[in-house]
This record gives C-alpha cells, structure tokens and sequence, in this order.
C-alpha cells in the first residue's frame, strides 16, 4: 500500500518502466548548420504529467520528409550548408547573379521562387536524405556517373531573359581618374541604398567627378531624363511627348558621361524643339533617390566612414581628410614619372572624365628624369628640373593619378602632390609668387618701409583690417602683376628671365597699385556710416550695404582683378551720388533699384557665380552689374561701354540663360 500511494517515484523510473505508456509530441523542426541536421524538440507526459520536454532530438527519425523538406529549402536552397560538394557553390552564386540583374533593372520577377528551386532538388534527392550525412553519402556514389548532378542553370531560374541588363548598361566599375572603382546596385526603395552606389577609397574622394556621377550609368539615365521632362512646366512638357521617346532619342544623340547632364539635356531640348528651358524650371525634388549617385566613402581599411547622395556634404565633412590620405600615399609610395605619351594619355581621360578645360590649357609632359627625387623641401629659388603635370601614385595593384605643387610655407616652399588638379593649380600659384617673394627679399624689404599713404590708408582700412594687413595685400598685389603673368614660368630659365623682367617694375607697381588703393579707401570711408543714415529708406540702404560688402571685403585688393579693382573708384562715387538722388527723389530710386533687381536675380540664382570655381561668363556679368548700377542710379559718372536693361538681358538670354 505504501509503495502504491505514499513512496516517491523518481522521473526517470517512469521512462523505463513506463515507456508504453508514455504519450510523445514533437514540434520546433529547424535546420542547424553546425550539427548538419533537423533538429527538433520532444515532449513525454504520463496521463497528462509531464514526464519530460524540451528533449532535443534528430528530427529526421520520427519525421523524415519534413526534416527533408527543412533540409531542402534551408540548406540546399538558401545555401546554409558547408559541404565540399561544388554544385551549391555554383547554383548560389548563380542565384546572386539574377539577384543582380534584378537590382540593376529594379524589377523582382526575374528570379523564380524559392519553391520552384526546391522543386527542383526534391525531384532528384531520394526519399532516405534528410540530413548532411546521408546527403554525403548519397552525393558521393551518384555523381560518380553525373558530374553536373545537381547544377542549376540560368534558363530554369529566369522566368525571363531581362533584355538590356549588360555590362555595358549597368558596369560593374566606374573610372575615376584613370582608377576603377566598384559601382554596387540594389533595389529597395527609401533603403539609403537604393539604387547604384559608388564606393569611394577616402584618398580617392576628391578625385569623384561630380558632372560624371549626374550621368549615373548608361542603363538608368534614360528613366532619369523622362522623369526629369514629367518635371517641366506643362507649356514646355507637352513639345517632348510622348516622353519615354524623347529620353530614348536623348540617350542615341548625346555621348553618354560628357559634359554637365543637365546643360547637355538643355542644349538638346533647345536644338530639337527650339525651346529654351531654365535650370529652375527642372524639379529635381520630384526625383525618386535612387536617380541621384548613391556615394559610400571607405577608410583604408575598407570600413564604411559615411553614405550619403550629396557629394559636396562629403567632401566638405571628409575633403580634408581625404587629401591627407592621398599626399600620405604619395609620402610612402615611389612616386613615378609618367612618360610624355602616357601623360598625354591620362591627362586625356581625367579631362574626359572632369570635363575640365583649364587642364587642357596646360603642357601634358614631364622631362624630368624618373630617378630625379621630387618631393623637396626649404625651397628657395628654382633648384629642380621641370615640375611635371603629371605623377603615378601606387596604391597596391591600383596606380592613382597625383598632381605636384609648390606649397608657400612663408620662409620657404616644398613640393607636394595633391589629389585634385584644379586645387594643385591655386597652390601652384600662391608657391610660385611666394618663390619670387623669397628672391626679391630687398625689394620687399624696401617695400614695406615706403608704401605712400600707407598711415592714412591703414586708418580708412580699420574697419575691415590692419594697417599691416593692407601692406601685405598692396605688396602681394604688386608681385601678382610684376612676375605672375600666363603663360607662367615652367623651369628655372623661364623662373630666372620673369624674376629678371619682374624685378625693375616691382616698386612702379607697387605704388600704382598703392595709389589706386587710397583712392578706394578714401571713397569707402564714409560710406558705412551715410548708409546707417538712410533710416527712412530701408531697402535702399539695405541695397547699398550689400554691394558694399560685394566690392569691398577684407581681402579686396588681392581678391579682386587689377583691371576691375582700377573701377572701384567710379563705383563708390556712384553710391554717394545715389545717396544724394535717394533724398530728393525715393520713388525714382525704388523703380531703378526694381529695374536693377529684375536683371541681377538671375545671376544670384546661379552657383559658381563667385570665387575661385566661379565661370568665367558670370563674372564678367557681375561687372555688367556694376556698370548697370552706375547707369542707373550716376548716369553723370559714364561707363566704359554702353549699358542698360534691355542690353543686359539680352546678354543673358543669350549666352548665360
């Protein structure tokens, strides 16, 4: 009786003794890489008491074909398998092509579903294979006679052929100053991701053409351009239908990649249409993401350091960074000479590719001899060969393009290699002048001692600077025009006779230079604090204060040409005469400032309309400006040329627009 209804049973006992008895379950099937099999969990309970649960047990034995259904579809069709057996890696690898094709084309019905690949194993593997073992087994003896048993191939996993997805269309890399660097494309829209992302080395990030990534690649600016036409002002759009037809016919009469997309695309409507389009009217806003260049920027380890479809943003974050990185290599690295043909041959793809004409204005060559060490330091004078255009930097098995310097260090120059050739020409530049500064060290001496007016001057100059700052400026301007005349010096005879030529005018045109500087500031002097006595006249002053700080910043005397600088006189005049009309008339001055307005505000508008990256054109309009003020508001004052409204808009149209 005790032993019946009183004694302990230990679990385990009931196992044994009661294993008739006992009711099983199973559940939780799932595929385990490490082991190579199904495994599962099962539960025993004894008249509704819970013997044991959770057992983990191979689920093939109780359940062979739904453990070879798992093995199926996880090992075999999702690939999460280690075997040596080859036909796995080579139907995965198929499948990620297709993938690819179906990210480049942005459509997801290329590849068949996943079931029909199970089908397809399923059909050959015997009823008995359920696990990695048995697979073993079984694949070792029936390839023997088969040695494609198992291998997919692309017909049985398209459901189509995906006409026009090529190499050509969608290209696996992308040329960057003669470098090939990896293009990757996906499709999942509002992924930052998605689209075609170019993977940018850090060293390389300043050698991304901009103009070239607008093109993106051959297979996605068709769908670019239509959608960019769907944008248009419907007065415009409507000349374009149908518009898959017209971007098709963009995309066979214009050279893909040359040249600005969007002024490539203006000129095209223009010629086939006669219609003029603004940059404006284009609504870039309306573009899905995936239409802009996708840029991901590595370390030199290969790490993602940032993503992002703005490449201004990341240079302005990573540009300095990236510079540091591409002159480390060329510290580390033998730099070497590309000889003239090569030259002439990379300097043509990096023209092609930056679409740079201030490049093609330079001599593509290098005589100086490859065994000839160039980075120097404690420059002086003129003491190497010939600077070439023009190095290779070896970065690994890639070899990236380099553009050498003279870098000013004030006592002295050295000779640096920079990744961008636009930046190398402004350091080029400021070098060179600090090279003949070095060698007219008495002259300059001379200089800083006997600038004429230089007490008074230094007193109008407060508000914007030191009295030695103007001193520096008036100097650095005075070299700018006595040695730094194009075509500038190339080797040491040509840096000997400019520095011979420069040297005899160097005082003349140091004070021409002073005098007109005085003239400047005196006009100048009084200005901020009539405009800040305009108080009645908000807009008006407002206008004024503007162009004030236009013409006449802290670095005008240097940042300005000479030929301009020599106008600023007649400018400011201009302003005190408004000053004196403003008063006597406000309405007349408020309809001329309209006139004034409705011309300028195309051109505040435009970028690169300032600066060192500044076009050409819309510098020169900026001046048109100025001499439409002075029509305008001191008509008594002349102008150089005839100006006016009409005059100035017609300009535009013409050549700017």
């Amino acid at each position: 009786l005790y032993g019946r209804c009183l004694a302990q049973i230990q679990p385990e006992w009931l196992e044994k003794v009661g294993e008739h008895l006992l009711k099983k379950s199973y559940g939780e099937p799932r595929w385990e890489k490490r082991t190579g099999q199904v495994s599962g969990f099962e539960r025993a309970t004894l008249y509704g008491l819970v013997v044991y649960s959770q057992r983990r047990i191979q689920y093939g034995l109780t359940h062979p074909k739904e453990a070879r259904e798992i093995f199926i579809r996880e090992a075999l069709v999702e690939g999460d398998f280690d075997t040596k057996a080859p036909f796995l890696a080579f139907n995965q690898k198929l499948v990620r092509e297709i993938e690819n094709i179906e990210h480049k084309s942005r459509r997801q019905d290329v590849l068949v579903d996943d079931h029909l690949i199970a089908a397809f194993y399923d059909k050959l593997l015997p009823a008995t294979v359920y696990n990695a073992v048995l697979f073993e087994q079984w694949y070792k003896d029936a390839s023997k006679g088969n040695a494609k048993l198992l291998y997919l191939n692309k017909d049985e996993l398209m459901r189509h052929e995906a006409a026009g997805v090529t190499t050509d269309f969608f290209p696996k890399t992308m040329q960057v100053s003669g470098v090939p660097l990896q293009l990757s494309y996906h499709f999942e829209p509002g992924s930052p991701r998605d689209g075609v992302t170019l993977w940018v080395p850090l060293y390389s990030l300043n050698q991304v053409s901009s103009e070239r990534c607008e093109w993106l690649v051959p297979g996605m600016i068709k769908e670019k351009v239509q959608l960019l036409l769907k944008s248009l002002p419907q007065k415009v759009r409507r000349h374009c239908v149908p518009l898959p037809d017209y971007a098709a016919g963009f995309c066979e009469r214009n050279e893909f990649g040359k040249g600005s997309f969007l002024d490539t695309l203006i000129a095209d409507i223009r010629e086939q249409k006669g219609l003029q389009c603004l940059t404006t009217d284009f609504k870039f806003e309306m573009l899905p993401a995936h239409l802009s260049m996708n840029f991901k920027v590595l370390d030199e380890h290969g790490r993602q350091l940032d993503m992002g479809r703005n490449l201004a943003s990341l240079r302005a974050e990573y540009g300095s960074q990236a510079r540091e990185s591409f002159q480390k290599l060329a510290s580390a690295e033998k730099l070497a000479l590309l000889d003239g043909s090569k030259a002439s041959e990379v300097n043509a793809t990096v023209l092609n590719q930056r679409n740079d004409t201030s490049l093609a204005k330079q001599k593509p060559v290098l005589e100086q001899s490859a065994k000839a060490p160039l980075v120097q330091e404690n420059i002086t004078t003129w003491s190497f060969d010939e600077l070439p255009e023009l190095l290779e930097v070896q970065q690994g098995k890639q070899t990236l393009i380099g553009y050498p310097a003279l870098v000013d260090k004030l006592s002295h120059c050295v000779i640096e290699v920079f990744d961008d050739p636009d930046e190398a020409q402004r350091v080029q530049h400021v070098g060179l002048r600090r090279l003949f500064a070095l060698q007219m060290k008495d002259q300059i001496k001379y200089l800083e001692k006997n600038i004429p007016n230089l007490q008074q001057m230094g007193m109008q100059f407060m508000s914007l600077g030191t009295q030695e700052e103007l001193r520096e400026q008036i100097i650095t301007s005075a070299l700018e025009r006595a040695f730094m005349q194009t075509p500038l010096p190339k080797n040491s005879g040509e840096f000997n006779q400019r520095r011979e030529e420069g040297k005899a005018r160097l005082n003349l045109l140091a004070n021409e230079i002073a005098r007109l500087a005085s003239q400047i500031l005196s006009e100048f002097y009084s200005l901020p604090k009539k405009i800040q006595g305009l108080k009645a006249h908000a807009q008006a002053a407002a206008d004024m204060q503007q162009q004030l700080q236009n013409l006449v910043g802290k670095r005008f005397i240097i940042d300005t040409d000479y030929i301009q600088l020599a106008h600023y006189p007649r400018y400011l005049k201009a302003m005190a005469v408004r000053m004196d009309k403003l008063r006597a008339d406000p309405s007349r001055d408020a309809k001329l400032m309209a006139e004034w307005i409705s011309v300028a505000q195309p051109w505040q508008r435009m970028p690169k309309r300032t600066g060192p990256d500044a076009d050409p054109k819309l510098i020169e309009f900026r001046w048109l400006l100025e001499e439409l003020r002075v029509s305008l508001f001191a008509q008594e004052l002349r102008t150089p040329m005839p100006v006016s409204v009409k005059r100035l808009q017609k300009v535009w149209e013409s050549s700017l627009r």
